[in-house]
């Protein structure tokens, strides 16, 4: 059974990612319908409904709620997305804005925490940047029920939610269970074995896979190059998918790639939860895919020197490394630009949040 009689909790959403949260939405509805509990209904508030976010004539920003009175006694929810530092202040003026206009209670959906890799310091004079975030989404004022929620997936060390102060309660999630899910569909399914780029990965997500053959690599550079060998398992003649949290120029996970292939893995495959992908470094997957050939980095010298990918990519030490799939989740908006791609596949994070909040906020 879908809703109960109780107030509706109100969806807002950063314009970047109004899509995720229409698809949230209509996987509420989908699963909310036909079963014997009761869940409450969830309106979407976006687009002329929702947030007006606009500039003034010097840059900053002009924003406005419509309807703003609605969302006093009534519980919000606000997904957002930190993926460029240019959006960052207009949807934390937001944030603050919801507990004071009386909202019941307030969740922040922020899929991605862009600042999670910067959360230590080994050297004095570095800046934690994780730590300087967490401090700002820490001053998000209380509500009527008490501190704010922040929702975070795969944040990159699980030691980051005592970065926040105890005034919000942040909620760890992960989008593994997907890739759970879509390997479950795999024709060879059977034949599958997870290879973890470095102990990092390993440490974060080798848990989610307690019947599943694991590979260990291990990642040095030896100067500007990173090399990454197997420590232990056995990739010969198995679909060898490569998790880790995030990619940034793909470089490490290519390198495990290769790794695998030279252990003779028939087939190689990956998974990220967050596509950052910057200065549209996907191009190296999607360039394997269409010629047959590893694309260089950006970041490359030949890549830079205007070589053709195939040609950057052998100046590179690179090969033929073809994925058979890449899963990326919709964590960031900007996998717009390559998902229709091969060998790009989406996993959307609708269905992980429905779950989420099925699970206990929207209970009555």
């Amino acid at each position: 059974m879908s809703v109960a009689g109780s107030r509706p909790v109100l969806l807002y959403c950063h314009s970047s990612m109004e899509q995720l949260a229409k698809n949230t939405i209509a996987d509420l509805a989908a699963k909310s319908t036909g079963t014997q509990r009761t869940y409450r209904k969830v309106e979407l508030r976006c687009g002329v409904d929702g947030i007006r976010w606009d500039n003034f004539g010097d840059g900053w920003p002009n924003i406005f709620i419509d309807n703003v009175q609605e969302c006093a006694g009534k519980d919000v929810l606000f997904i957002a997305s930190f993926h460029s530092k240019e959006v960052v202040f207009e949807q934390m003026s937001v944030i603050y804005a919801f507990p004071r206009y009386l909202a019941h209670s307030f969740t922040l959906i922020l899929p991605y925490f862009p600042t999670g890799t910067m959360e230590r310091v080994d050297t004095e004079g570095q800046i934690a940047t994780a730590k300087t975030l967490a401090n700002m989404l820490s001053g998000i004022p209380l509500t009527a029920r008490g501190p704010a929620q922040i929702v975070l997936y795969d944040v990159h060390a699980l030691q980051e939610r005592f970065y926040f102060s105890n005034q919000v309660i942040p909620r760890l999630v992960s989008a593994v269970p997907l890739l759970l899910k879509r390997i479950a569909q795999l024709a060879d399914h059977d034949k599958v074995t997870i290879a973890f780029p470095d102990p990092g990965a390993r440490k974060r997500f080798y848990s989610f896979f307690p019947n599943t053959p694991l590979i260990m690599c291990s990642k040095v550079r030896k100067g500007d190059e990173r090399v990454v060998n197997i420590m232990e398992g056995d990739a010969k003649d198995r679909h060898v998918i490569i998790v880790d949290d995030l990619v940034m120029t793909g470089g490490t996970l290519m390198e495990c790639a290769k790794a695998v292939k030279r252990e003779g893995a028939c087939s190689i495959s990956a998974y990220v939860t967050h596509a950052v992908f910057p200065r549209m470094s996907w191009k190296r997957f999607t360039a394997a895919a269409e010629n047959g050939h590893a694309h260089a980095s950006p970041d490359t010298p030949a890549a830079k020197n205007g070589s053709t990918p195939a040609v950057a990519a052998a100046e590179n030490g690179g090969g033929p490394i073809l994925l058979k799939h890449f899963w990326v989740t919709d964590s960031l908006p900007t996998v717009g630009e390559f998902i229709d791609q091969k060998p790009f596949e989406l996993l959307s994070l609708s269905s992980s949040i429905t779950e989420t909040l099925l699970s206990y906020d929207l209970q009555t």
